[in-house]
């Protein structure tokens, strides 16, 4: 069982933990496919965020049965977190794991035998997490460090809870250890990933929080560039802006989850905080970090939401110095409060406002990425004399000049275009 195939739904730590599984089992030797191709193993890491993800599993499923009928298929992540013994009654199914189980993949395929089964732990029992390790994911500069799984929150739309079990933090030694040795292989950029990053070290004895990591992080500069990942608007305390403004590594980039705009639908998903209360915020971002690149979630379409709640959101949103948003249509997870109430907004409505937001989120990139034209950006290169990602987020296309694989380079941007921006490589004086 040589070769083996994954494919991913869901969320970017999903896509985090598969690439880590992928590299896992490089390292013991299995051929990585395309899940398009003929394999011995396919895995399926599973999204049940709603249930037309659920039914996008299923038909993974089915997809791999077809392509090798006599192959072993694998099943994990939160669907099968969640619903493991109605997933190992659909045929063809060989193995299903847990959330907590898929970091051991390797050895569960080393035992795979013919005899379908599920290995799925209490997640609600969990209460430490190791972390996933990850050397290389999309490109060989950034490595990604996941120092937190779980959530405690509960949201009125989100089922994360309960497939992803509480708040658990990896110690802070552990985690200062991990960037130290990722920088002493070389990697210029290091990204602290979470499921609720915001709540980093409350579970641990004694409590910490993110900001004590992250100082310690810069104090001693292992890695050129720190880059956190998705933080809640009520986790990020003045201290925490401050610090940001005066950081040596941690790059001025924040993804805020804001998901509506209006204060009615806040309330009824269960948000905790105010549009108040998130102006203020950016705002105190902007005014410490001017050019800090700030992105936000936003759902579409939430159940009861009206035509003016929305309408009241896209102007809030429109007023914000925000650069981007991730737009998410919403589509009812049972389970769930939102799933239950009433009423339901049509997927022609969500379809529309998904695109209304779209636009804004358009307009807000370009006119960010313009504000750097006729000004340098450290660029981190990702692809020789190609491109590069910037401290704030960016995406440098490079026109001219040199610029060495996994180094940081000025670049003077000359121009900015499709979300994108295009500029030289400033030449070191000789």
């Amino acid at each position: 069982m040589s070769r083996v195939a994954i494919t991913t739904l869901g969320c970017k730590i999903n896509q985090f933990e598969s690439a880590a599984m992928t590299e896992a089992l490089a390292k013991e030797g299995y051929e990585l496919v395309p899940f398009s191709e003929t394999a011995d193993v396919y895995i399926i890491n599973s999204c049940t965020v709603t249930a037309k993800t659920d039914a996008e599993s299923r038909r993974l499923i089915r997809r791999g049965n077809r392509l090798n009928p006599d192959a072993r298929i694998v099943v994990t992540g939160c669907y099968a977190q969640m619903a493991g013994e109605d997933l190992l009654k659909i045929p063809g199914v060989n193995l299903i794991l847990g959330n907590s189980e898929k970091r051991s993949i390797t050895d569960f395929l080393r035992d795979l035998g013919d005899e379908p089964k599920a290995v799925v732990s209490d997640i609600a029992r969990e209460k430490s997490t190791e972390g996933f390790q990850l050397e290389t994911f999309a490109e060989h500069t950034r490595a990604f460090l996941q120092v937190q799984n779980g959530c405690d929150a509960r949201c009125a739309y989100c089922i994360v809870p309960y497939a992803r079990g509480a708040s658990r933090s990896v110690a802070p030694r552990e985690a200062l250890d991990a960037i130290s040795s990722f920088a002493a292989k070389g990697f210029q950029e290091v990204v602290l990933t979470g499921i609720h990053l915001g709540a980093y070290g409350l579970d641990l004895t004694p409590p910490t929080n993110l900001l004590f990591l992250l100082e310690e992080a810069d104090a001693v500069a292992a890695v050129p560039r720190l880059r956190v990942g998705s933080v809640e608007p009520t986790e990020i305390p003045p201290e925490f802006v401050e610090f940001l403004a005066g950081s040596r590594t941690v790059c001025p980039h924040l993804h805020i989850p804001l998901q509506s705009g209006s204060d009615g639908v806040l309330d009824r998903m269960n948000r905790g905080y105010t549009t108040a209360l998130f102006r203020e915020l950016v705002a105190s971002l902007v005014a410490a970090v001017p050019d800090i690149c700030l992105g936000a979630d936003v759902i579409a379409g939430f159940p009861t939401e009206t035509d003016a709640e929305f309408s009241e959101a896209c102007d809030f949103i429109a007023s914000l110095p925000l650069a981007y948003l991730h737009v998410f249509p919403y589509s009812a997870r049972p389970g769930t409060p939102a799933a239950t109430m009433t009423p339901q907004i049509s997927p022609a409505v969500v379809r529309d406002r998904a695109a209304a937001l779209r636009k804004i989120s358009e307009k807000k990139m370009a006119e960010y990425c313009l504000r750097f034209v006729g000004r340098e950006l450290q660029v981190l290169v990702q692809k020789e004399n190609e491109s590069g990602l910037s401290r704030n987020y960016l995406t440098v296309r490079l026109l001219e000049g040199k610029a060495e694989y996994n180094t940081e380079v000025p670049v003077l941007i000359t121009e900015a275009r499709g979300g994108e921006l295009f500029g030289k490589v400033v030449a070191a004086e000789s």
